[in-house]
């Protein structure tokens, strides 16, 4: 089924045509009317030379005059081979259509709301023939019967036609259109936008991205440059200190020698708080116990942090390499690179 990209607004063509496998243009003088275009023919030829196939309108009330139209539009530039004509459905559009196949030149006969159109526009030689689906729908009418008729009409007669589902309103017509077997859609950059979202895939993708990052990601890539350490010959008020200057909830304790001896953290200080009021800030680290320091490697990925934080039940990593502290590796730190 070919996709046409449906629009008159140059950044959403810009966008539109970067993925590369859309089959062409449709727009229209409404289109450029509600963008604000004042010379069409330059925007005409400005689409032309973005798009592999672009269908614009030739209009007249004769035959003769909606031929003329197209024949202009060729003398200005557009290629016969990669423009196709879009002409409402009528008589005398008709036979315009008619000699325009006959000159080789390809035709979308469109506003098309009945059978008896199609049929028509079909028998017409034209190479598109474009129900309106939106439009019928707003006036009650069944519209996705009318592109079912078609397909059937083209398939069992062997017209060579094809069936444009226009007038897309909702990524359910998408559907619609995928189902009844059209053979090309013109589609809003709005709606195409959305054809490729669903809330599994985003789950699926993001839970890729975390397990990819966890495995290839080392803890030193995610370590922040601040390596809060305090004596424990000081005081809890100037441990917090140091954890809020490196905006840490936790300090690393050392002792004269440099060795770890524990971590500080914030859940320590509101414990201690409570426990003791405000003279607990006035308390010597060295005066507190402290559970052993959990340390990692630098070049650990972090999977093995991530089991480490499991494993220890506790906030904060260590993060030393030979004997040297290097800094700490908070949980959220953890959890921000892994998230992306």
């Amino acid at each position: 089924m070919e996709l046409y990209l449906d629009s008159a607004d140059i950044k959403e063509i810009d966008e539109a045509f970067k993925l590369g496998f859309l089959t062409g243009l449709t727009t229209t003088p409404t289109f450029m009317h509600r963008g604000g275009v004042k010379d069409i023919d330059k925007m005409i030829l400005d689409l032309a030379k973005k798009v592999p196939i672009l269908q614009v309108e030739a209009l007249g009330e004769t035959a003769e005059e909606v031929v003329k139209e197209a024949e202009r539009q060729l003398k200005m530039g557009l290629k016969k081979d990669t423009t196709v004509f879009k002409i409402p459905v009528s008589l005398e559009g008709l036979r315009a259509c008619k000699m325009l196949r006959n000159e080789g030149i390809m035709v979308n006969v469109h506003l098309v709301y009945t059978i008896q159109q199609a049929y028509m526009a079909m028998q017409a030689g034209a190479t598109y023939v474009c129900p309106l689906v939106g439009r019928l729908q707003d006036q009650g009418h069944d519209a996705l019967a009318l592109v079912e008729q078609c397909v059937r009409a083209v398939n069992y007669y062997g017209y060579d036609t094809k069936i444009m589902f226009s007038s897309v309103r909702t990524v359910e017509h998408v559907r619609n259109a995928v189902e009844l077997g059209v053979h090309t859609i013109t589609v809003p950059w709005k709606l195409m936008k959305q054809l490729t979202d669903n809330h599994f895939t985003a789950i699926g993708t993001k839970q890729f991205y975390v397990d990819t990052r966890l495995i290839t990601m080392k803890v030193k890539d995610v370590l922040s440059r601040s390596n809060p350490i305090v004596k424990d010959s000081a005081t809890v008020s100037e441990a917090l200190v140091e954890m809020t200057k490196h905006g840490f909830g936790a300090v690393m304790v050392v002792d004269a020698k440099g060795k770890n001896v524990g971590v500080f953290t914030d859940g320590g200080l509101r414990r201690g708080i409570e426990k003791e009021g405000n003279k607990f800030l006035a308390k010597k680290l060295s005066t507190l116990k402290f559970n052993a320091p959990f340390t990692i490697s630098p070049e650990a990925l972090l999977d093995e942090a991530q089991k480490a934080f499991k494993e220890h039940k506790v906030d904060t990593l260590s993060v030393s390499e030979n004997g040297k502290q290097l800094g700490m590796l908070d949980i959220q730190d953890l959890m921000k690179a892994i998230a992306g």
